[in-house]
């Protein structure tokens, strides 16, 4: 039975707008490597901030945590060949710290590095474009025990560790992201408390934003003067502030909340500055910025990747003049089950904004997808309408973007398949592919035929 004979969805995208995508556009699905690999104590594999996490009683939803995952790493060359199957153009896969040197800093692990060079040629072997991520949140835990981003020392480890992959994989792998959101890294990870390391102090957010930044600058250099044809970027995620009524505290609340939300981490990359008002509204210090930071910060990239899943309504409060809130769940909208608005006009009007006000040489929608209530019927079908229906209307959002100049080169789903969502544990499933925990057997979904069907009709396609 081939993939069309079992695809109960058709796609419904405007032909003319399918149209507008360039024959060379990475259509592509996107992982990282806690989420799905597993094997957590394979072949000299140490310790992640994120083991550790998971591991503390009230963390994760039902104390899981992502010791065996999706077994991706076991089940690697079976995931690729599906990904094939499916007509994927591009996959976007993080590479794990821990695996490559367990001890944070010093001595490569060869195992390590073995397992994603071996990726790198089955993806290619089956005509799949690779797009590695160096560092999707999974810190060794001995450089957390040693300050983590709050030490400066991790900014040079990573670019360490990044010269170690690139000048590995660099001869197989063009398209390069530093980090992946450094937004939830520093915040959710050390304000927030909601994601390793599990910190509640907005100060230390500051400190190791600063430092994840200049992690990144000092990385950039290293790829490039290994690799001189390398594609670099970093990935930041975004969501978009708008206003629900036009009360003055509701446009100054959605100023100072795009501040923090959006241009705490553009700003430095392209400006080579931040925000002038984001410390004071945030009620913290500066970070320890040295001379030459900014400079390393805003080398010029080749591609922003962006991370887009919802926006945020603020308005004013009726129950307390002159102040203001989110709206949260926005009325008569569509939600995800993260409770997360279905707005695809913000991810244009986003792809829009970047152009027009950092002008970045190119634009990856990196992640972008939807978990559902997904249920599997036990034989080789799972009925997920509602992310089809999301996935329609944000291409379709892209599309629209790329006709009015976004310079968009790439659209990653998020994600290929089900995994570890983090804090949510497997309650949660944002994949085309459904994985079923116990036996690890992959079906892929309803939305994953409608996807192979896409590619199948977009421009550059073989079968057209």
């Amino acid at each position: 039975m081939t993939l069309s004979d079992t695809a109960q969805v058709r796609g419904d995208i405007d032909p003319s707008l399918l149209a507008t995508f360039p024959p060379n556009f990475q259509w592509g699905v996107a992982t990282s490597s806690y989420q799905i690999e597993g094997a957590a104590e394979a072949d000299g594999r140490s310790l992640s901030i994120w083991d550790t996490f998971a591991n503390k009683p009230g963390a994760v939803y039902q104390g899981q945590n992502g010791d065996v995952a999706a077994d991706h790493y076991h089940h690697m060359r079976e995931d690729v060949a599906l990904m094939a199957q499916l007509g994927i153009r591009s996959y976007r896969f993080s590479i794990a710290w821990p695996r490559i040197i367990p001890t944070g800093v010093g001595a490569v692990n060869a195992s390590g590095l073995a397992f994603y060079s071996q990726l790198v040629d089955a993806l290619l072997e089956h005509g799949i474009a690779p797009m590695a991520t160096l560092y999707h949140w999974d810190l060794p835990q001995v450089l957390q025990e040693q300050g983590g981003w709050l030490s400066r020392n991790t900014a040079f480890a990573f670019a360490d560790y990044a010269e170690a992959v690139v000048g590995h994989l660099g001869d197989r792998v063009k398209h390069w992201i530093t980090i992946n959101e450094p937004f939830c890294i520093s915040y959710l990870g050390h304000a927030d408390g909601k994601h390793a390391p599990g910190m509640r102090d907005p100060q230390a957010a500051i400190i190791a934003a600063h430092h994840v930044l200049l992690g990144h600058g000092l990385a950039v250099p290293r790829i490039r003067a290994l690799m001189p044809d390398a594609q670099v970027g970093i990935t930041l995620d975004f969501s978009p502030i708008y206003a629900a009524d036009d009360l003055p505290e509701t446009r100054q609340a959605v100023t100072s909340e795009d501040t923090f939300r959006n241009r705490w981490f553009v700003e430095p990359v392209y400006r080579g500055t931040y925000p002038e008002t984001l410390f004071a509204e945030q009620h913290v210090a500066p970070p320890p910025i040295q001379e030459g930071d900014m400079a390393l910060i805003s080398a010029p990239l080749d591609f922003l990747g962006v991370n887009y899943y919802s926006r945020q309504l603020i308005g004013g409060d009726p129950d307390n003049s002159g102040s203001t809130r989110a709206i949260y769940p926005v009325p008569g909208s569509a939600h995800t089950v993260m409770g997360w608005e279905v707005f695809p006009q913000g991810l244009n009007d986003l792809l829009l904004r970047l152009h027009r006000d950092y002008a970045p040489a190119a634009l990856y929608v990196t992640e972008n997808g939807a978990a559902y209530n997904d249920e599997w019927d036990g034989g080789d079908r799972v009925s997920d309408p509602e992310r089809r229906e999301y996935l329609v209307a944000h291409i379709e959002a892209v599309a629209h973007a790329i006709d009015q100049g976004a310079p968009v080169q790439g659209y990653f789903v998020w994600s290929f398949m089900d995994n570890f969502e983090w804090g949510e544990g497997y309650s949660k499933r944002f994949g085309v592919v459904y994985i079923d925990y116990p036996t690890q057997r992959r079906i892929v979904k309803d939305s994953g035929h409608w996807y192979h069907d896409l590619l199948a009709r977009a421009p550059g396609s073989p079968a057209r």
